[in-house]
């Protein structure tokens, strides 16, 4: 899966499960969008699913430095390259 495609998935979801309007990805979702802890841990459930496997207490532990969209993008992105290599 490319950048794009992940990034056109994961504002789907912003949009349709968070009912974020017109996100910009270097947003602060905390401030611009109200995103609070509840919702990342929701979000990291969608990830989970959209990656096909369950995240490590440590994968899920360096998601509390995630603050953008592109954060999110970096994050499952390095998930993705740890799990590969």
């Amino acid at each position: 899966m490319t950048r794009d495609v992940l990034q056109e998935k994961i504002l789907t979801i912003l949009v349709r499960d968070f009912e974020f309007e017109q996100p910009g990805l270097d947003d602060n979702l905390r401030d611009e969008h109200g995103f609070d802890s509840i919702d990342a841990i929701e979000l990291l459930g969608k990830i989970e699913v959209l990656l096909g496997f369950t995240l490590t207490r440590e994968e899920k532990e360096r998601a509390m430095a995630i603050r953008t969209i592109n954060d999110i993008l970096d994050y499952i992105e390095t998930i993705r390259q740890g799990r590969a290599g």
